[in-house]
């Protein structure tokens, strides 16, 4: 039996989306750990660099998601549906799709690093950092892609135990290299790039030999191309890839803003703040994950009943979740800024002062990734897109344009939180909106059988 089409209860739900919640954590905790390695063992000014390269490393890892999210929705679907010969194509057509996108932008990081770094915004005194982080995690692509793309179809072929054993083996060997590259080995930069690339490396080639070797439902098979599902593919997972490229043209603005405010203690600042949101919001991240996959496939299976009922859950555990993460966050606020530099510094006091102000972002967050992770898993990538070009794009560039000049350098530490709010005013409208044409909504059984009694009239 498919582990997407058994009826949840609330904590079977949590028991099913813990892994991807866990592997998600990992993910965001050795990002962290990149950060620290650099931050105390390399400089302040090498942590700046690394987040002058954010957002091209950002673009990479949002083609990963765009293949991922839109991809695994249409195969959970299909296989929902019943069409799992068809799920097994589709699953082997955007794998190669993703690699050969990966190797093109590997094939770009050879050739065009230089001019990019500049674009980016590199200062002479961290063009050197800049230059040789971003060229090696280009070269890194393929990899970070497909690794990407396993995490989400581990879930989606009903093994998110052994996505996140994977995603952990990942995670583990990164932050040995970061220790053997950047400490013993002093290769500053480089090597905590190597390290990351070299961490996502071997659970691609892992998940590969998985889905080629594995008897599960989900296989390698031999594909036939098929553009209109890839195209739908990338259309239903934009909102997520818009998502990261929206991460990365923040990223830009907020070291841009930083480095006419304080220069790049600043950029360092923002860039320690950024890494504690990601750790902190990794929660929600993961169970948007967790559960999409069985909202596409009882969406495609028509059970209405449990539809609702999933999403019911779904909020229920987003609000508690986002209360108990603001009151932790603003509990250990120290502590994390402290993780990266040492108390009493210029750039911690910056860093706490920033979080301080950014924590209100973690009330809202959760139910706006969650909305735009529920509509890619009903394939509707339009209402998606918009909710996460409102929440990453529009809503942060109007704040980081608008809020300076009225609160000065506080403006740019609040830009998120005002995004986030106002962001959830369209999460709900839209999420209400849809409620029966999803089948989450009191009224979804009632059009069910108003279009079966006219089908039915139809036939006679």
């Amino acid at each position: 039996m498919n582990a997407l089409a058994r009826e949840f209860r609330f904590f079977s739900l949590l028991r099913f989306a813990v892994p991807t919640i866990v592997m998600m954590l990992v993910l965001s905790f050795y990002t962290v750990v990149d950060g620290i390695f650099v931050s105390r063992f390399v400089g302040s000014n090498a942590l700046s660099a690394v987040n002058i390269a954010m957002p091209l490393v950002n673009i990479v890892s949002g083609i990963g998601v765009m293949f991922a999210t839109g991809g695994s929705a249409i195969v959970a679907k299909e296989m929902g549906e019943n069409q799992e010969d068809r799920a097994r194509g589709h699953f082997t057509l955007i794998v190669i799709s993703s690699i050969v996108v990966g190797i093109l932008f590997a094939l770009v990081g050879f050739l065009f690093t230089g001019p990019i770094v500049r674009a980016l915004g590199a200062t002479e005194l961290l063009y050197e950092d800049c230059y040789i982080y971003s060229y090696i995690c280009l070269l890194f692509a393929p990899a970070n892609i497909v690794k990407c793309l396993f995490d989400y179809f581990m879930v989606t072929a009903g093994k998110p135990q052994i996505g996140l054993a994977n995603s952990v083996l990942g995670g583990v060997i990164n932050i040995v290299l970061d220790y053997v590259f950047i400490v013993p080995m002093g290769m500053g930069v480089a090597g905590a790039a190597i390290a990351t690339g070299l961490g996502q490396l071997l659970p691609a080639i892992v998940g590969i030999l998985y889905f080629v070797f594995g008897t599960n439902i989900l296989h390698f098979q031999k594909p036939t191309f098929e553009g209109k599902m890839l195209a739908h593919c990338c259309v239903n997972g934009a909102s997520e890839m818009v998502t990261n490229l929206s991460m990365g043209i923040t990223t830009f603005l907020f070291n841009m803003a930083m480095l006419h405010y304080l220069g790049e203690n600043g950029v360092a600042a923002i860039t320690i703040v950024l890494y504690a949101q990601f750790l902190m919001v990794s929660i929600f991240l993961g169970f948007t994950s967790g559960v999409a996959p069985v909202i596409s496939f009882h969406y495609g299976a028509q059970n209405w009943e449990q539809e609702r009922r999933i999403i019911r859950y779904c909020y229920t555990f987003l609000i508690a979740c986002s209360i108990i993460t603001l009151a932790l966050s603003i509990l250990f606020a120290p502590f994390l800024m402290g993780i990266f530099s040492p108390e009493g510094t210029e750039v911690y006091d910056l860093a706490l002062h920033g979080f301080y102000l950014f924590v209100g972002s973690f009330l809202p967050v959760g139910i706006n990734i969650f909305a735009s992770g529920m509509f890619t898993a009903f394939s509707n990538g339009l209402i998606s897109g918009l909710l996460s070009l409102l929440r990453t794009l529009v809503f942060v560039v109007l704040g980081i344009v608008l809020l300076p000049s009225f609160l000065g350098l506080d403006g740019v530490w609040l830009t998120i939180p005002a995004a986030e709010l106002g962001a959830i005013i369209f999460s709900l409208f839209f999420t209400w909106k849809y409620r029966n044409r999803y089948g989450y909504g009191a009224g979804a059984e009632r059009l069910k059988k108003e279009k079966e009694d006219l089908q039915s009239l139809q036939e006679a």
